[in-house]
């Protein structure tokens, strides 16, 4: 047996390591370190340390493990201490007990794969990285956030911290709906008014119901965002790409696809930054008429407008047609996971069933939060901040593009928190450009990126709700990206996000860009 000597706190230091018996002298080793914790915690280290050791399999099925007294002995700690470890362990079938015969690990436990939690590390490391869809974090109004907690929940009365409205807080849904009236031009009823988390789970309650009223399709911008097809083919609709002409989404290939409803970001497009004309958002909403369709409007930054003031929303000229969806991901954070949708009447009360069954409602305290941030005016103060700091930025980047790279065209709107940029075609191929680009440590974004893959596509027609004279003039239709539409294809289309980078940061990324990519 061991000999111990009295070490700092009362515990025992061991003077040898048993040897005899390779299951004990293996125990030993793994449970050492539960004897040097806090006297309070030994317990408890003490049962993590031996479950932890048959999970991973340090310690195998089948191995008796040393008498309560002997590992006691040989840890320094009281005997009473590790029956009560062994009798939890027994209890919840790490270990089996058999009465005369010892202590033995059990057969239930299987230890689950290892897997790295993090990406593997890229070849080279990012210095400067322009993809798009990154707000500019350290912006978040960190000390008005923080008074406005404090402040509501010093007063938030008990009760409110119980399961929420699933449509959320009538509260926020009014501040919201007041907040979208007055600066986006939506018609927004309270009432109508569903609290979610993002445009995310918008469009995943519109898609699921939308599935279950017997649609098998769903219409996306082509280009477009490539989260909105993962998030409809989830919930069992099948994606149509739907090409784009110099006015928003092309009549022809809709109308020709079969589909009833279409995900749009008509007041500024992702990603080619045009805003849809007045033209072709009556044709849209003809269209949704017609075919007794719906319009899914995505308004994910429709408040940062640098040129003029922001188109207003498409539902506003036809509520029972467009739902319109946003969220404070691009202005607050999208970490706070909050957003909304306005819903067409018809379709309410389905989607606010199915928000209870997915999550039971937002976090209360949050939505309270939110109100409240509204209410006081910090909201539209947090909106004016940002659109100060992204219109430099955006001017900055123009200008930058413009010195280190002569010819550049920048389109799109003046809006927004990326560009859209063709550099001449000496700075081609695409591919290479990419290249070049990541060996010099800056992550560009190509619009080819943006293309939407995927399910059944044809020119915007999916198989389950198109006729095969549909498919034909689908077929036929012009497509934004093939050169039909008149524009120079030969250059490099970038998408650049710049709003989480500085000026300063902007400038030096396409100093980097240009000596790693000059032709």
């Amino acid at each position: 047996m061991a000999e111990h000597l009295e070490g700092p706190g009362g515990v025992r230091s061991p003077q040898r390591v048993p040897t005899g018996d390779r299951p004990w002298s293996t125990a030993w080793e793994l449970l050492l370190p539960a004897a040097a914790a806090p006297a309070r915690q030994r317990g408890r280290v003490l049962q993590s340390a031996l479950r932890d050791a048959v999970r991973a399999g340090r310690l195998a099925a089948g191995t008796r493990l040393p008498s309560s007294r002997d590992l006691a002995a040989d840890l320094g700690v009281s005997r009473g201490l590790v029956t009560e470890a062994y009798e939890q362990l027994t209890a919840e079938g790490y270990l089996r007990s058999d009465r005369g015969s010892g202590t033995w690990v059990g057969e239930a436990a299987r230890g689950g794969v290892r897997t790295a939690h993090e990406p593997a590390p890229r070849s080279a490391a990012v210095q400067m990285n322009f993809r798009p869809g990154t707000p500019d974090l350290s912006l978040f109004p960190r000390s008005a956030w923080a008074a406005t907690h404090k402040s509501v929940l010093a007063r938030l009365p008990h009760q409110s911290l119980g399961y929420p409205d699933p449509r959320g807080l009538p509260a926020l849904r009014t501040q919201l709906a007041a907040l979208l009236t007055r600066r986006r031009g939506v018609v927004a009823d309270p009432g109508c008014l569903v609290v979610c988390s993002g445009v995310t789970q918008a469009t995943a309650l519109l898609g699921s119901v939308l599935y279950a009223h017997g649609l098998r399709s769903m219409g996306v911008e082509d280009p477009g965002s490539p989260s909105h097809g993962p998030v409809f083919t989830g919930v069992g609709l099948d994606m149509a790409a739907l090409p784009l002409d110099a006015e928003g989404l092309a009549m022809g290939p809709l109308r020709a696809s079969g589909v009833r409803a279409v995900m749009t970001t008509p007041a500024h497009q992702f990603p080619t930054g045009i805003a849809y004309s007045a033209r072709r958002r009556i044709e849209l909403l003809d269209w949704a008429r017609a075919v007794d369709g719906l319009i899914i409007e995505d308004d994910y930054d429709g408040d940062f407008r640098y040129d003029r003031a922001p188109v207003g929303a498409l539902q506003g000229l036809d509520p029972d047609r467009v739902a319109y969806s946003g969220s404070v991901s691009k202005s607050l954070a999208p970490g706070l996971r909050l957003g909304w949708v306005v819903v067409p009447q018809r379709l309410l009360e389905e989607v606010v069933e199915r928000k209870r069954t997915m999550d039971l409602g937002n976090p209360a305290l949050d939505q309270e939060l939110l109100a409240d941030f509204v209410d006081r005016g910090g909201y539209d103060r947090q909106l004016r901040r940002c659109q100060r700091a992204y219109r430099e930025r955006r001017d900055t980047l123009v200008r930058a593009l413009d010195l280190h790279f002569p010819g550049t065209q920048v389109s799109g709107i003046a809006a927004g928190l990326h560009i859209i940029a063709r550099l001449p075609a000496r700075y081609g191929p695409e591919e290479a450009f990419r290249e070049r680009a990541a060996r010099a440590g800056v992550a560009v974004r190509l619009l080819s990126d943006q293309r939407m893959t995927g399910g059944a596509v044809l020119a915007g027609v999916v198989g389950t709700d198109a006729t095969p004279a549909q498919r034909r003039a689908a077929a036929a239709g012009t497509d934004s990206t093939d050169g039909t539409d008149g524009t120079d294809r030969t250059g490099v289309d970038l998408v650049l996000g710049y709003a989480h980078l500085s000026p300063s940061e902007i400038a030096r990324g396409v100093g980097l860009l240009a000596g790693a990519c000059a032709p």
